[in-house]
């Protein structure tokens, strides 16, 4: 079978996140002491008596409530519910076995998964408290298993438990033709729609509240295309607005996501246009190397003449003059218009990311570059360029070998870089060009 799934459910504040990052051995999920942080689920992978597993960390479940996020958060839990192979149920021993979590466990008993009971805080050493036993009230097969996520006592037990209920199964064969791709943006531009749509449903949140994506969202999908992972950020704010802890948080994993990414999907929003704070983002990705797509969503909602599309594109690349080797995608999250067309575009930028071209190849372009247009010079001194050589990929990096580094004015590299593209392409890729003189080691 392929990677078992866990999903970790309970109501809100009960210690899921906490023990989600503790199984995957990393922060992934935000982790504050208030109820409804985690609002979507996130995955992540944790190795277990030489078994590979997805974990699931949802959203809190409040079983009666009229709250539009908590009914989505809910949703969104029932969704892991039906993904996992087996459910971690937390309840919580210091509050006791309240209506809900009986609730919950009705909700999962329907789902016919296997259920393994965990009692989180439960932190005295030696024998577990007396408030225990009562949680055996919620009547799973198997039985409660006392742990405390924040220092991890139990995690193990609770590991057993689930490769005990999945039973016997052989993991199929890792393979890494999977592209990773950032979705990026101001908030409310449009990044949870448009994994939406792709989809096919309701992955991630959508709501009209800026802010609703709080961590970075992981989805995998396979298609005729290939195969994705989705990363859905949280929006993106202005540095000064960034008061809030959680938000601080969610603009560092959503920098984190861009670091993972093999490509980027830069979410303009076409009523606003490239704003500042576009800009800005753009700039995140631009300095992490990674090939960029920018797509300008609502297309639908402009009003257009025969122009519009010429003008509009002007626009954005004079804004983001940096950036004007990423394409541009004109779309609707909301319509699906040319939301089909971004695998082809998705996996054409990434396969320019990772190009290489034989050092020969570059000479022969340095060469005629530099007949075309004399090395600048200073004070009688002439720039001389040796040679040329590719030393990675994912950005393309080149070194350039000359006889004084001082006298490579940033305008000659500009043109050295636009000579690759026209020969190369590199389309949607940064290119980065490192300057040595001769003599210095090439590594």
């Amino acid at each position: 079978m392929a990677k078992p799934v866990i999903a970790i459910v309970g109501r809100p504040n009960v210690g899921k996140s906490t023990l989600f990052n503790k199984l995957i051995g990393e922060r992934r999920a935000i982790v504050e002491d208030c109820p409804g942080i985690t609002r979507d689920r996130i995955y992540g992978e944790t190795e277990w008596r030489g078994k590979t597993l997805i974990v699931i960390d949802t959203g809190g479940i409040e079983p009666k409530t009229d709250n539009i996020i908590l009914k989505k958060m809910r949703e969104q839990a029932q969704v892991a519910i039906d993904t996992a192979d087996v459910i971690i149920f937390m309840c919580d021993i210091r509050t006791g076995l309240l209506a809900d979590d009986m609730d919950i466990a009705l909700m999962l008993k329907k789902s016919g998964k296997p259920v393994v009971p965990c009692i989180n805080k439960s932190d005295k050493i030696g024998d577990v408290a007396p408030e225990f036993y009562e949680f055996y009230e919620l009547g799973f097969d198997i039985d409660p298993i006392a742990i405390s996520s924040l220092h991890g006592s139990g995690s193990g037990d609770v590991l057993d438990a689930c490769l005990e209920a999945l039973g016997d199964f052989e993991e199929e064969e890792e393979d890494n033709d999977t592209v990773a791709v950032a979705v990026i943006g101001k908030p409310n531009a449009g990044k949870s729609s448009l994994v939406n749509r792709i989809l096919g449903d309701e992955r991630c949140i959508v709501s009209d509240i800026p802010g609703t994506t709080r961590d970075a969202i992981d989805t995998y999908m396979e298609n005729e295309h290939g195969k994705f992972n989705f990363i859905d950020t949280a929006g993106i704010r202005r540095q000064s607005r960034v008061d809030d802890k959680i938000e601080k948080i969610s603009v560092l994993r959503a920098k984190m996501a861009v670091e993972r990414a093999n490509v980027c999907l830069l979410m303009v929003d076409a009523n606003e246009g490239v704003t500042d704070q576009d800009e800005k983002i753009a700039g995140i990705a631009h300095e992490a190397g990674k090939a960029t797509i920018i797509c300008i969503n609502k297309w639908d909602s402009i009003d257009k003449d025969n122009s519009t599309t010429n003008e509009f594109t002007k626009k954005v690349y004079d804004s983001l003059s940096y950036m004007t080797y990423a394409p541009l995608m004109f779309i609707s999250a909301k319509t699906g218009q040319r939301v089909d067309k971004l695998f082809e575009q998705i996996n054409y930028v990434h396969n320019q990311t990772n190009m290489r071209v034989s050092t020969g190849m570059l000479n022969d372009v340095l060469a005629d570059a530099v007949a075309r247009v004399q090395p600048p010079s200073d004070k009688g001194r002439r720039l001389k360029i040796y040679y040329m050589t590719q030393t990675q990929v994912a950005p393309p990096t080149f070194v350039i070998f000359c006889n004084d580094a001082e006298l490579f004015h940033f305008s000659y590299q500009r043109y050295l870089e636009n000579c690759l593209r026209q020969t190369f392409g590199f389309r949607g890729t940064p290119i980065r060009l490192i300057i040595r003189q001769k003599g210095e080691s090439e590594e």
